[in-house]
C-alpha cells in the first residue's frame, strides 16, 4: 500500500464522529479500564500505559463537547470511565492530577502519588467538562482546592515548592523543564472553569500566569527562543491558544496583540504553511514527525483570531483543515494487524479497530516518517483534536449584530443557512433559511473579477474579506462562482523542501519521497 483508500478533506462530522470512536475504546480491561495513554501502530500494533491524569480530560473535554455542539452520540460509558479516572487522579494527598507510577500494568487500588504540573492543564479540562456539561459539585469542590493547593506550593518567582511537596506528602515529583510546559498551560481550561463558575480564584490564577507568560516568554515581536518556550511545540501552541482565549474573555486587546505577533512570526518555527507541526523543536527530532494536538492548537487561535475581527485567519484555518487536519486523521485501517498475544493482553487486541479515527504524529504527506518507521497515535491526540474541530463546526458560521456570517466554506446544514461547498464544484451555494442579511468570506486567492454571481440581483458589499448581502430571499440559493486557483507551494521542513500543488485550499499532489500510507496523490 502507498496511497491510503480512505482520506478525508472536507466532512467535519465524519471525522468528529469517527474521532469518537477511537476515544470510546481505549479503556485497559486489565487495569480498571483506566485509558490507555501510548500507542504504536509500527513496527508492531499495541495500546500500552495507562494514564489517569492526563487522558480523562482530554477525552472529556472533547467527548462531552461533541455532545453539546452536535448530533453525534458518544458513549455514557465511555464519559463513566473517564470521570472515574479522572476522581482518581485526583484521590491523593494534594488536589493535583497524579499518576499512579508510569508504567501501571494490572488492576490495583494504588493511590496516585506522582505529581507532574505538565499534567494541570488536563486536570482542570476534566473538572471544567464534567461541571458545564454534567453539573458535578464534586468537580466544582476538585477544582477550587486545586486551586488553593497550587497557589499554596507554587509562587511566580520562586517556582513550586518541590521539595516541600515530596517531604511534608511523601509525593514524587517530576519537574517541568520551562513555565511553559507547566502550569502555563492551564489558563485555557482556567478560563473555561471561570465561564461556567464565575470563579475569582479561577481567573486570578489565570491572569498571574498571563503577566508572568508576558513577562517572561512572549514578547512584543512575537519572536521565538528556544530557552523561554522549550522545545515541546504542543504546550507552546496550547499556551498561544490559552492566551487568545484569555484575550477574548476580558476582552483585552494588548495580550490579543500579543497572541497575534506570536502567530505571525514565531510560530513558524514549527509549523508550515499547511498547518503541519514539528513534535519537538528541539535539533534531534525527526523532521517528519509532527503532532496534531499542535495543528488543533493552531486553528483554535485562527479562529478566534478571525472572530476578533482579523478574517483573514479563518483562510488560514479552512487551508490547515482540508491541507492537513482531516486528511491526517486514521481512517483506513487495513494495514494494521493485532500481535501475537499469548497472553491474551487488552493492548493486543482489536488494535485497528479501536483506533480507527484517531490521530497522531504524521507527517505532511503521510502517516509514516521517512527516517523512523515507528508510527503513533497516542490517544491524548484524538481528544485534543476533536475538541478542536467542535469548534471549527462552531465557527463555520455565526450570527453577529443581526447578520449571518459564513466563515468557513464547508458544507453546513443549521437553522439559519445551508452551504455547499465549493469543493470541487467551483461555486459556492449559501441557501438562505432567514431574511437577516448575509456575509460570505471569500478566501485571499480568489479573483473578485472572475466572480458570479446568480440566484440574487442585490449587488454585494465587498467589506474586510466578506461579501456582504444587504437582504435575501428566504429559500432562494445564492451561487457564487470562481475558479480554484492552482498554485504550488515548497514546505520547508528541517531537512528537506516539500513540493505541494493545490486547488483553491485542497491538496491536488504532494511529494512523497515514496513513503508508504501516504494521503496525497504523489507529485509527477
Amino acid at each position: 500500500m502507498a496511497k491510503l483508500n480512505d482520506v478525508n478533506t472536507k466532512d467535519i462530522l465524519s471525522a468528529i464522529s469517527m474521532g469518537c470512536n477511537a476515544m470510546s475504546n481505549c479503556f485497559n480491561v486489565d487495569d480498571d479500564n483506566i485509558p490507555y495513554f501510548r500507542v504504536i501502530i509500527k513496527p508492531s500494533a499495541f495500546l500500552g500505559i495507562s494514564l489517569e491524569s492526563h487522558m480523562p480530560g482530554r477525552h472529556l473535554n472533547a467527548l462531552l463537547n461533541v455532545e453539546d455542539s452536535t448530533n453525534i452520540n458518544i458513549s455514557e460509558e465511555a464519559v463513566h470511565n473517564h470521570t472515574k479516572a479522572a476522581f482518581l487522579s485526583y484521590s491523593g494527598a494534594l488536589a493535583f492530577p497524579m499518576d499512579r507510577g508510569p508504567f501501571i500494568t494490572s488492576t490495583q487500588t494504588k493511590i496516585p502519588n506522582v505529581f507532574n504540573p505538565h499534567h494541570i492543564r488536563e486536570g482542570f479540562h476534566a473538572l471544567y467538562s464534567l461541571i458545564k456539561y454534567r453539573n458535578s459539585e464534586q468537580a466544582v469542590e476538585v477544582a477550587e482546592k486545586s486551586i488553593k493547593d497550587i497557589t499554596t506550593h507554587w509562587n511566580p518567582i520562586t517556582d513550586w515548592d518541590y521539595e516541600g511537596i515530596e517531604n511534608s506528602y511523601g509525593i514524587k515529583c517530576e519537574k517541568s523543564k520551562v513555565f511553559v510546559s507547566g502550569l502555563a498551560r492551564t489558563i485555557g481550561p482556567l478560563v473555561k472553569y471561570y465561564k461556567v463558575t464565575e470563579s475569582a480564584n479561577a481567573l486570578a490564577l489565570a491572569l498571574v500566569l498571563k503577566e508572568k507568560l508576558l513577562e517572561e516568554v512572549f514578547d512584543e515581536k512575537g519572536s521565538f527562543e528556544i530557552e523561554k518556550f522549550g522545545t515541546h511545540a504542543h504546550s507552546i501552541t496550547c499556551v498561544m491558544s490559552s492566551l487568545a482565549q484569555l484575550a477574548e474573555l476580558t476582552k483585552d486587546s494588548t495580550l490579543m496583540n500579543r497572541v497575534k505577533a506570536f502567530y505571525d512570526n514565531g510560530l513558524w518555527a514549527m509549523r508550515d504553511e499547511l498547518g503541519w507541526s514539528i513534535e519537538n523543536c528541539g535539533e534531534g527530532p525527526n523532521p517528519d514527525e509532527g503532532e496534531m494536538n499542535n495543528t488543533g492548537d493552531i486553528v483554535e487561535t485562527a479562529l478566534i483570531l478571525g472572530d476578533w475581527g482579523y478574517t483573514e485567519y479563518y483562510g488560514d484555518a479552512e487551508r490547515i483543515l482540508r491541507c492537513h487536519l482531516l486528511p491526517s486523521q486514521l481512517r483506513d485501517i487495513s494495514f494494521i494487524k493485532d500481535p501475537a498475544n499469548p497472553t491474551n493482553s487488552d493492548g493486543k487486541i482489536n488494535v485497528g479497530p479501536r483506533l480507527q479515527g484517531a490521530w497522531g504524529f504524521p507527517a505532511p504527506f503521510g502517516h509514516e516518517p521517512l527516517e523512523n518507521k515507528r508510527i503513533r497515535f497516542n490517544l491524548d491526540v484524538v481528544g485534543g483534536t476533536v475538541a478542536s474541530l467542535c469548534e471549527v463546526y462552531r465557527s463555520l458560521s455565526s450570527l453577529k449584530e443581526n447578520t449571518i456570517s459564513i466563515n468557513l466554506l464547508f458544507d453546513q446544514d443549521n437553522e439559519n443557512v445551508k452551504v455547499t461547498s465549493p469543493y470541487p464544484s467551483n461555486k459556492i451555494e449559501v441557501l438562505p433559511k432567514t431574511s437577516m442579511p448575509l456575509s460570505i468570506r471569500l478566501p485571499e486567492w480568489v479573483n473578485r473579477n472572475n466572480i458570479k454571481i446568480s440566484g440574487t440581483k442585490i449587488e454585494p458589499i465587498w467589506t474586510n474579506g466578506y461579501y456582504m448581502f444587504p437582504s435575501v430571499s428566504i429559500g432562494k440559493p445564492i451561487s457564487i462562482s470562481t475558479p480554484l486557483r492552482m498554485q504550488t507551494l515548497n514546505l520547508k521542513h528541517k531537512t528537506r523542501n516539500i513540493e505541494v500543488k493545490l486547488g483553491g485550499d485542497e491538496v491536488i499532489a504532494m511529494q512523497n519521497f515514496g513513503a508508504d500510507l501516504t494521503f496525497f496523490e504523489p507529485l509527477d
